[in-house]
């Protein structure tokens, strides 16, 4: 037997053995109790059901909050990247400590105590509330993983650019603004679309600090649903938030897929 008929043979066993493993799952498994605990049709009904909740607060809410930590982070992640790579030896150092402390430390850990930690001991109101403080959270964090990526997008634009730019006279400043990030941004775009993926799901661990009603993010609402609502006591709600989760984030993750493929045909 050669080699590529042993290849085919072993695919083929590895095909038989899933479709064999479906079919006693499919078998063995009760649907009707299923379909009652994970797709509840209380909770499923578009009139009286979960929907109206799960899209009009917990999936704007989300993406609101994912856009603020997202803009946030981006503009920190910018001048800590700028400061990783100054000339002058303090900023340097500075923002090397800031960049690998907050990404050595869990983001939850971090919003709790921007939640909690420093309110109490402060005396300080966040601005809004604990879903504001919890969102300062985020944007400490992505700032610090968003400034490798564009310092590595930085760093990734050829020097020649530079030198062009400053051979016909253009300020250090003016050739950072208009021809080094611009052409850094256009690198990195990619892996930010990664990191706003992340930051959607992030968002979710803004339910162990409180909101009001109407601040309540997907997960919230799903959570509040397992215990009230058309269908308490079933996992019908975050069966539903998961979905929507895939609805946001699925065609983002498509995009990257597609900017990559773009950028290696670019480069070839």
């Amino acid at each position: 037997m050669s080699r590529r008929e042993r290849a085919l043979l072993v695919q083929g066993v590895l095909y038989a053995v899933l479709v064999a493993a479906v079919v006693v799952v499919a078998l063995v498994a009760d649907w009707a109790v299923i379909k009652e605990n994970f797709w509840n049709g209380a909770g499923i009904s578009w009139a009286d059901g979960n929907w109206g909740d799960l899209i009009a607060i917990g999936m704007v809410n989300t993406v609101k909050y994912t856009a603020i930590a997202f803009a946030g982070g981006l503009a920190l992640g910018l001048v800590l990247a700028l400061m990783r790579l100054s000339p002058v030896a303090p900023y340097r150092w500075m923002a090397t400590a800031y960049i690998e402390f907050f990404r050595g430390l869990p983001a939850l850990v971090v919003m709790m105590f921007m939640g909690f930690g420093l309110p109490i001991a402060f005396q300080w109101t966040p601005p809004g509330g604990t879903v504001g403080a919890g969102l300062i959270g985020l944007i400490l964090v992505a700032g610090a993983y968003m400034a490798e990526t564009l310092r590595a997008g930085i760093q990734a634009v050829p020097k020649g650019q530079t030198e062009a730019a400053r051979s016909l006279g253009m300020r250090p400043g003016a050739t950072t603004v208009k021809v080094v990030l611009p052409q850094a941004f256009r690198i990195v775009i990619p892996p930010l679309t990664n990191e706003f993926v992340l930051l959607i799901k992030d968002t979710a661990l803004l339910f162990l600090l409180g909101a009001a009603a109407s601040q309540r993010e997907l997960t919230s609402v799903a959570r509040d649903f397992l215990t009230s609502g058309p269908s308490a006591g079933t996992a019908t709600s975050l069966i539903q938030a998961a979905l929507l989760y895939l609805i946001i984030t699925l065609p983002l993750t498509q995009l990257v897929a597609w900017l990559e493929r773009r950028q290696r045909k670019a480069v070839r």
